[in-house]
């Protein structure tokens, strides 16, 4: 009888056991409802458009004419392009479109020189390339060239707030713009009553972020200013579905090399509400090397700009960049290029450009260097005339698996893939044969409630818009503003350049 108890012990114990552990083995198989961005797209047909959304001419800041811009975007390659002058509407690329009280200004100022061309209905660029130019059956305008390649021109583009304090929004598809001092909120409603799309622009030079040296220091939600800064931006996001996310690589990355900091803060806050925050990258050229640093990559049916309106709405896009400013992302690539593909000439030269910042660092806190001196260095793919040296990194299909728990990227001239959650670089994988997969329950541990992922190769690099993970279920469970924000609104350009100053001041004394 001692013995059968002792049996029955041992049996009940072992059913115990095993009906305890079953729900986490099973749990690990339905841990994650993965929202994917791009599960809509139909990798077999979709284009994979080169988009520049902002971009100047001389027609407000810029050094160039529209007609030597468009050439420019041209031969770097462009099927889609935005001209965003500042605080004017673009219209139309094929006769003068300025805003005469931004012209004016910027022509005193000595910002705004040189002849005004357009590019007519017809012509040759001065690189011998033909084109006619005009608006198609779908109400569209579009260069045809005689290469047989054609460019769209995106509706109603313009940078928002040209009097303010970098308190910039580029929008489109809105005929919308005030010749006053306004604020983020005022350009933003405005865009969004007449159904445009925005997005808030390099935000590094607005929140100062920009000259921080150490990445622990920008965008530490524990800094009373950056935390200030992190909810004004959520709020605007939050109240205003149109403003789609911000740019966070913008032009050589110099001003925006912290901004991923930003990005993930605020994917932090919303995905755990069950929403989603996206990214651009753009040029913000000023002139024409800097043209091809950075782009979006939009994924369209057709080269419409409904379709493009559409993409931009649902996240159905990539962004990339020629340029990587953050010394951090950087020292982790180059750790990756030497485990993987061992001391490359590749892994060199992006090794020594972290030396080099290192170094310059190491000058700012020595003395040696302005206190308020950036990096002003970045990892730089393109040639001494800004055109791209090496094939840009893409990315051509997107697998998720929801009972796998699994994502996997297909890429072609790619070399590691970096996966980040919660603002925390969770992995890097190898992207063998031009794919590389992600199983979720391998970081359990450590994933927040959204991954990313930032697919890099000699080229440049290519960031996906975030993957969130039960997405349902945190819908509308958390606030993404916290308790007690006021936004101060136009008392913000002084606070950030008192701000700015007195940081100056304290490094100095």
């Amino acid at each position: 009888m001692k013995r059968l108890t002792k049996i029955t012990a041992i049996i009940l114990t072992l059913v115990m056991c095993v009906s305890l552990s079953a729900p986490a083995f099973a749990a690990d198989n339905d841990a994650y409802t993965i929202t994917n961005p791009y599960a809509d797209i139909n990798w077999e047909t979709v284009g994979s458009y080169k988009t520049a959304l902002h971009t100047h001419t001389n027609a407000s800041d810029g050094n160039d004419n529209l007609k030597a811009s468009i050439q420019r975007h041209v031969e770097a390659g462009f099927d889609i392009v935005a001209t965003t002058d500042h605080g004017t509407v673009n219209y139309d690329w094929g006769n003068e479109n300025v805003n005469s009280l931004v012209y004016g200004v910027m022509s005193l100022l000595g910002r705004s020189e040189g002849e005004l061309v357009y590019l007519g209905s017809e012509g040759t660029f001065d690189n011998g390339i033909s084109y006619t130019y005009g608006k198609a059956e779908n109400g569209d305008d579009y260069l045809s060239l005689s290469t047989g390649k054609t460019v769209l021109r995106v509706p109603f583009g313009n940078e928002q707030n040209a009097l303010s304090a970098n308190a910039h929004v580029n929008s489109w598809f809105a005929d919308f713009t005030q010749n006053m001092l306004t604020t983020y909120v005022d350009a933003v409603r405005g865009v969004d009553k007449k159904g445009g799309v925005s997005v808030i622009n390099h935000p590094g030079e607005y929140t100062k972020a920009r000259y921080e040296i150490y990445a622990s220091e920008a965008y530490n939600e524990d800094n009373a200013t950056y935390n200030y800064y992190i909810n004004k931006f959520a709020s605007l996001l939050d109240k205003y579905d149109s403003c789609i996310g911000i740019d966070m690589n913008s032009k050589g990355d110099g001003r925006t090399r912290w901004d991923r900091i930003l990005w993930d803060n605020l994917l932090t806050r919303f995905s755990a509400n069950g929403e989603n925050v996206y990214a651009i990258a753009s040029s913000d050229a000023h002139n024409l090397n800097v043209i091809d640093s950075g782009y979006v990559l939009a994924l369209l049916e057709a080269q419409t700009s409904a379709e493009l309106k559409a993409c931009l709405e649902n996240g159905e896009f990539f962004a990339g960049s020629h340029c990587i400013g953050n010394p951090e992302e950087l020292r982790a690539i180059a750790a990756a290029l030497k485990e993987f593909y061992g001391e490359t000439e590749l892994y060199n030269k992006v090794n020594s450009v972290v030396a080099e910042m290192d170094a310059r660092v190491a000058a700012i806190e020595n003395g040696e260097l302005d206190a308020d001196e950036d990096i002003g260095m970045e990892y730089d793919t393109r040639n001494e005339n800004g055109y791209a040296v090496y094939t840009d990194p893409r990315i051509t299909a997107i697998a998720v698996d929801d009972e796998e728990n699994t994502i996997t990227v297909t890429a072609t001239d790619a070399l590691i893939i970096r996966w980040i959650s919660g603002g925390e670089l969770i992995d890097t994988l190898k992207i063998d044969a031009g794919t590389a997969t992600i199983d979720l329950d391998d970081y359990s541990a450590v994933l927040g409630d959204y991954v990313r992922a930032e697919v890099f190769g000699e080229g440049g690099i290519i960031y996906t818009q975030a993957f969130l993970l039960n997405a349902e279920e945190k819908a509308g469970t958390s606030k993404v503003v916290d308790d007690g924000f006021i936004d101060l609104g136009i008392l913000d350009c002084l606070f950030a350049i008192f701000k700015n100053w007195a940081d100056i001041l304290g490094r100095m004394f």
